[in-house]
């Protein structure tokens, strides 16, 4: 747990979740960030609280509560979109021609096969659910890039079904793109968070690109900062 660990102190725990490793137990999970959390449990076995989620093959910052004043804090600055996200993604397709702008179209939950999924909803659709997400090219090469990415809103899946309906899905991903044909994992990577803390202080957490994600950019001749 140690080589996951970003920072730690009496009230939060904020660690560097691996991609592949899922936030919370379910059909077909041997082992969870939840799971591992029992590490963490106090004397009286009261183990750390989730306050946010993760996809499964997203990698970056998470922060968990240690105590339940904390966790209400922490749930409170992300239901009220206090809470700054900031991703990176390695995407293919059809790559927006500016710089930077926001996807704002609505979102409507499905099922397919089994499996939840959220897709552009058509203006007739019920059901639908406010997103936005605005975005930045940090680099590009041909019909690849590499996009940072900040979610106004927090859907599920949000930015994911955002770049597969603006025609550039993300490397990886097996429900909104090309899956395992484009790279090994899922290229989308949570590379800072910036709350307030419950001891009022605002804070900004961040987790290093990990290593195979830079081996992917660096192959298709991308940089993962901008201007380089």
């Amino acid at each position: 747990m140690s080589s996951i660990l970003l920072h730690e102190d009496s009230q939060v725990i904020v660690f560097d979740k691996p991609s592949g490793l899922a936030v919370q137990g379910g059909g077909g999970v041997e082992q969870s960030l939840d799971d591992l959390l029992v590490a963490f449990a106090k004397s009286n076995g009261k183990r750390p609280r989730l306050v946010h989620r993760l996809d499964r093959g997203t990698s970056g910052v998470i922060i968990v509560a240690r105590t339940k004043p904390a966790a209400a804090f922490l749930s409170k600055e992300f239901s009220s979109r206090r809470a700054r996200k900031t991703y990176v993604a390695v995407v293919e397709g059809k790559i927006p021609d500016g710089d930077e702008g926001v996807f704002d179209q609505p979102l409507v939950k499905v099922e397919e096969g089994g499996r939840p999924r959220m897709l552009i909803a058509k203006p007739d659709r019920k059901g639908k659910l406010s997103a936005a997400t605005a975005w930045r090219v940090v680099s590009r090469t041909g019909n690849h890039a590499v996009l940072e990415l900040s979610p106004e809103t927090g859907r599920m899946h949000q930015i994911r079904a955002h770049l597969m309906g603006a025609g550039c899905p993300i490397l990886g991903d097996h429900l909104y793109g090309t899956g395992q044909r484009s790279a090994d994992r899922l290229m989308l990577h949570a590379q800072s968070l910036e709350i307030t803390h419950p001891d009022g202080e605002r804070r900004t957490f961040s987790a290093p690109v990990p290593s195979e994600f830079e081996r992917v950019a660096t192959r298709l001749g991308l940089a993962l900062e901008y201007g380089t």
